[in-house]
């Protein structure tokens, strides 16, 4: 599962929200679908730019994540890198692709967990519960910080 930060958090519900506003999306593209949306928050690359890129080697975001290689220097590895250096993992992009993964679609109301992975308005359920599920994650540390830091202050005082 996905590191949790505030910086992913940010991208998941500024993709949500473009998808929500409504940016063009199309799941057999790679620069307008799951993962190329997220990619466009990250990178700020348009989608024709990502899916051009994306189309060497072949492949949907699932097999493109199965064979990144970080030593290839193929531009294809610097958008798989542009989502693990948020706190993905590459399984983490085979979930988007397929709005697949089970901890997310168990947080879903019973008749919402059925996703299709090339509807609009289930990819941005999908990103929108796994933003709240990263932030859920993160306000414990959170907590834990300012305590630790409230406790030293207090007692330099």
């Amino acid at each position: 599962m996905a590191k949790a930060s505030l910086k992913l958090i940010d991208y998941l519900r500024a993709t949500s929200k473009r998808l929500e506003d409504g940016a063009k999306y199309s799941w057999g593209n790679l620069g307008s679908c799951n993962c190329g949306h997220l990619i466009q928050t990250i990178t700020e690359k348009n989608p024709e730019e990502i899916h051009s890129i994306a189309l060497h080697p072949t492949g949907e975001w699932t097999e493109l994540a199965n064979d990144y290689c970080p030593n290839t220097g193929l531009e294809m590895n610097s958008l798989i890198e542009s989502l693990l250096d948020t706190g993905l993992n590459t399984d983490d992009i085979k979930y988007l692709e397929h709005l697949d993964d089970k901890k997310i679609l168990a947080r879903l109301p019973d008749d919402s967990r059925h996703l299709n992975r090339n509807q609009r308005e289930h990819v941005v359920l999908y990103i929108k519960e796994w933003a709240n599920m990263l932030e859920e994650e993160l306000k414990p540390k959170y907590m834990n910080e300012h305590i630790h830091l409230f406790e030293k202050e207090t007692a330099l005082v």
